[in-house]
Order: structure tokens, then sequence, then C-alpha cells
């Protein structure tokens, strides 16, 4: 009997099979070559028999070329990072498709002359922060502080209070990187109380800049204090306010949070600010105030290698002068609604059961904050299952059940969530 390793079929045969030589088009040669190594491999090693090479490789070619999965966010978490935070509205997904092509990112088609780069998006950035005398946008919010440092303080002082010196995720800490710009942090107040005066007596022919960063992910209760914006802007320096999270205006269900259009209005000189958090965009740095200093910002060599390509200025253009994004959705969600469809999901599915429950702003947020919500409570053992699933369905573990929290579950996803969790049951 001859050696059924002979049997493995070529890979040139295997890619003139219909299924294949099509997932070539669409993937690319060099992955659907991969996938068909991995079977041929598994038949030689006995595992398949050679003539089912063709049929394993066809069911192992994964939906697109790129790794990244989309994932039913249940965790009740708004901005949930890893997850990719914000996720961005139909409008700003329509403009990411159209941007993919040859457009006029950079190019006037008027006069076939070149143009300000993202020119639509700055505008509309400018419309809706009206206070701002101009508007720049670099890749993070961590860009921005960079951008800034390198610009009004290059070997010299920052002035912060102690209790701003913050850490975010991953070990990322703010004065690192300040410090990297060639900067000296020069820390006033004590962590829990900081005056105007220790801001006052702190200024000198050193300082660069003041500099008040929101803590916007965690919370220092007690015996505390801090400046205000309005009263640091008496200061003769510039004040260069970091707000975090992203607001542009004020929102009814985050009083506590600061804005652009307010901190502006209050005397900031220059803000600083994430896209892709409250704001509900892209992941972008932006950057509001005077317009002297965000020209001189824009001029710096830096703002080259810290600029955002053509994608991102598409769906920030598209989440600032379009529709409410998602995140917003979420953050008004209506609590008798999701109650509603809780209930009517909980009809549905086996061993379910409709909750109240507590979401979340996250992304580094509103920290405390909590909103109201309603979700799906399954077993604990559900939740291995449907994170392993297609499509993958994140949700979390309380008092020892698995929450599908709803506030994050857009209403067209929810025909996904029960085929999601019937696959799991079955």
């Amino acid at each position: 009997m001859g050696d059924p390793r002979r049997r493995v079929p070529r890979t040139d045969v295997l890619l003139t099979h219909p299924r294949l030589a099509e997932a070539e088009r669409v993937l690319g040669r060099a992955l659907v070559k991969s996938v068909i190594a991995q079977a041929q491999q598994r038949a030689r090693a006995g595992e398949i028999e050679p003539e089912q090479v063709a049929e394993h490789a066809v069911a192992a070619l994964p939906p697109t070329a790129a790794s990244l999965r989309p994932v039913v966010n249940a965790t009740g978490v708004v901005v949930h990072t890893n997850l990719g935070r914000a996720p961005l509205s139909r409008a700003a997904l329509d403009a990411v498709v159209t941007a993919g092509r040859a457009t006029d990112v950079e190019f006037d088609l008027a006069t076939g002359r070149r143009a300000r780069r993202g020119r639509g998006a700055l505008v509309a950035l400018a419309r809706a922060v009206p206070a701002a005398g101009g508007v720049h946008v670099v890749n993070n919010n961590a860009a921005a502080l960079l951008l800034t440092a390198l610009t009004l303080a290059p070997g010299k002082e920052i002035v912060l209070s102690r209790g701003e010196l913050v850490e975010i995720g991953d070990g990322f800490r703010i004065p690192e990187l300040l410090e990297s710009a060639g900067s000296r942090l020069r820390e006033v107040g004590t962590t829990n109380r900081t005056s105007l005066r220790d801001y006052a007596d702190a200024l000198g022919p050193e300082t660069g800049f003041v500099l008040k960063i929101h803590p916007s992910n965690f919370q220092v209760t007690g015996f505390t204090s801090a400046v205000e914006v309005a009263e640091l802007a008496k200061l003769e320096v510039p004040l260069v306010v970091d707000i975090g999270s992203g607001l542009l205006a004020p929102h009814p269900v985050l009083p506590d949070e600061p804005d652009a259009a307010t901190v502006l209005r209050d005397g900031a000189d220059l803000v600083t600010a994430s896209g892709d958090k409250l704001l509900g965009g892209p992941q972008a740095g932006l950057l509001f105030g005077d317009a002297g200093l965000i020209e001189r910002l824009r001029r710096h060599p830096a703002a080259r290698a810290l600029r955002v390509d053509k994608l991102t200025l598409a769906a920030l253009e598209a989440t600032v002068a379009g529709p409410p994004p998602p995140v917003a959705q979420a953050l008004t969600g209506d609590v008798a609604g999701l109650r509603a469809r809780a209930r009517r999901l909980a009809e549905r599915l086996p061993e379910a059961r409709a909750v109240d429950c507590v979401a979340a702003v996250g992304g580094g947020g509103a920290p405390g904050v909590e909103l109201p919500s309603a979700g799906v409570s399954l077993p604990e053992a559900y939740a291995a299952a449907l994170r392993t699933g297609t499509p993958p369905v994140v949700g979390r573990l309380e008092g020892g059940r698995c929450v599908l929290d709803l506030r994050t579950v857009a209403p067209e996803e929810d025909e996904l969530l029960v085929t999601a969790v019937l696959a799991c049951s079955s």
C-alpha cells in the first residue's frame, strides 16, 4: 500500500479550487497559501485524509485579510479601551471607506493646487467649539501634550500640581512624556491640596507654561482643594488644560466632566483632548485655543511626525458634523427602553433572565459615574463560550452570573446576541 502522503494535493493544484481561487482574489495569495500549507501538513500528519485538504483549507480561511474581529460589547463599559474605545458611527465608517480611495485630502479641485490637509475636519471642529481661535489634530492626546511641550517649553519648566501627575493605561505616565520633550516639571502643592499661590510662587523666567490635567481616571476625595481654570488664567503665562476625554461642550449626563468650550471661555490658552473617548470618534489628539499658539504647534517640525492620516480625518469630520455616534447614544440611552429590550431577549433565550444593572463610562472618563442599565443574566459558563464564539460576545461576570449589559449593545445587534447565545446552549 502506497504512502498516503503522496496523495496530498500540490499547492498549485489546490489554488485552482474555485473557493480557494476566489479567496486568493479577496485575501491575497500569501495568506491563502499559508492556510493551504497548514491543511497539507495536517494531511501529512495523518490528522485528515488527503482528499479533505481542500475542504479543510476552505473552512480555515479567515473572513478578511486583517486579524481583527468584530466584537459585541456587552460589558456595560461605554468606552472600552481593550475593545477599541469608541465604536464609530455609520457616517464615520462610510467616510473611512470613501477616504480609502484617492481623495482630495490635501488638494483643491477648483484650483488644482495643494490645499490645507484635512480642512473639512478642522472646519467641523471649529464650528463645534467656536470659542477656539485655532484648531489642530494629531494622532492622540499624548501626542498633543508632547507637541505642546516641544513647542512651548523646550528646556523650560512646566508647572503642574502634584495631584495631577497622572498615570494612565499600561504604565504610561504623563510626567515622563513631558520630560521626554526636554522639559522640566515644576511640581506645586500637595497630593490633595493645591492653591493659586502655589502656582504663582513657582513662576519665573524658566516657566514655559502652566499645565492643568483633569484626573479623569481616578478621584481624590476628602480634605482636598484644586484651582479652577478661571483662576489659573489670571497668571501671566500660557495656560494649557488637558481635559482628557474629549467633550466639546457640556453634557447633561456628565455635569462634572470638563469640556473644551467651557474651559476656553474660562481663559485657557490651549486645550488638549482625545477624539476616541466621549467625542465618540477615531483615535486622535485634539488641540483648541489661541490662533497664534495653534499656528506655532502646526509649524513645529515634530508636527509632521504626529499628524493623522486621511482615514482618521474623514472619520473625525463625520463624527463631529454627522449624527450622534454610538457613544453619545449609549450615554443617553433610556433605561425603560433597555429594560424592555432585556425582557424581550430573555424570553427568547434558555436559562436567561432580565436584570437591572449598572454601566460605566470607561476610557478613563467620568470615574464614579454610574449609568443605570438593564441586561440579560446567564449562567457563568456562558461567558467563555460567548467570548470564543462567532461573533464574539464579551459580557461581564457579576454575582456568579454572566451579564450582558444592553447599554453598550446597539439595538441592531440584538439578533446577533440571540444567535450567539443559542449557539452556546445547543
